[in-house]
């Protein structure tokens, strides 16, 4: 089996590991459009999708300490139960995650 399309399109530094060596894991993209940014993690479907909120916040925006004033997003919806596994909110092998702010930033 060959690994998804996205995980061959360009992301920040190296896939960021969430699982043990040879435990099951998919690949998913985090993107983070206000740093025009993308990470690659490797995590198991059954990992709450809060805990990829915020390692993903944390690789793409340090700065940023309050996972709450961000917002999850697959497939052009809001994840709105974040303790429900990936697995469950309909994540899979290849799917793309948007992280963004969860009220609109004025423009300057």
């Amino acid at each position: 089996m060959s690994a998804p399309f996205v995980s061959q399109l360009r992301t920040r530094g190296d896939t960021i590991m969430m699982t043990e060596a040879g435990a099951s894991a998919i690949t998913v993209r985090v993107q983070l459009p206000e740093a025009w940014d993308t990470v690659r993690v490797a995590v198991s479907p059954n990992e709450p999708v809060l805990a990829l909120k915020v390692r993903a916040l944390a690789a793409l925006s340090p700065e940023n300490e309050y996972h709450d004033e961000f917002v999850m997003k697959l497939r052009g919806f809001e994840v709105l139960d974040e303790n429900a596994s990936i697995s469950a909110v309909g994540g899979m092998d290849g799917s793309i995650f948007l992280l963004t702010h969860r009220r609109r930033r004025p423009v300057r």
